[in-house]
């Protein structure tokens, strides 16, 4: 079983940024497809950005320019570096990780981003 640990998360004002951390205790990155969701409260979870295990990246159009995924296979670790965070980006952000042999998903727990003056 692997444990996806988030970090990174806190409460920022516009225009600030942040940036996510996210590992997959327990076992190795470079066996995953990576990805970020988000979620507001009563409504569905969003996809954000991924990075395959073949190095492709994309972003959701609502934060690309702004949000950009990266993965550090010597620190095991996959990021998401936030920037011009804007009052609509506040949500509870959560790691996603698909084996790439299996096809298992994974989910961590979340971490929360508040953006607010």
């Amino acid at each position: 079983q692997v444990q996806l640990v988030e970090s990174g998360g806190g409460l920022v004002q516009p225009g600030a940024s942040l940036r996510l951390s996210c590992e997959p205790a327990g076992s190795r990155l470079n066996l995953y497809d990576m990805a970020w969701y988000r979620q507001v409260p009563g409504q569905q979870r969003e996809w954000v950005a991924a990075f395959t295990t073949g190095g492709t990246t994309n972003a959701a159009d609502s934060v690309k320019g702004r949000f950009t995924v990266s993965r550090d296979n010597v620190k095991n670790t996959v990021y998401l570096q936030m920037n011009n965070l804007k009052p609509e980006d506040t949500a509870v952000y959560y790691c996603n990780a698909r084996h790439r042999f299996t096809g298992d998903y994974y989910w961590g727990l979340g971490t929360q981003v508040t953006v607010s003056s």
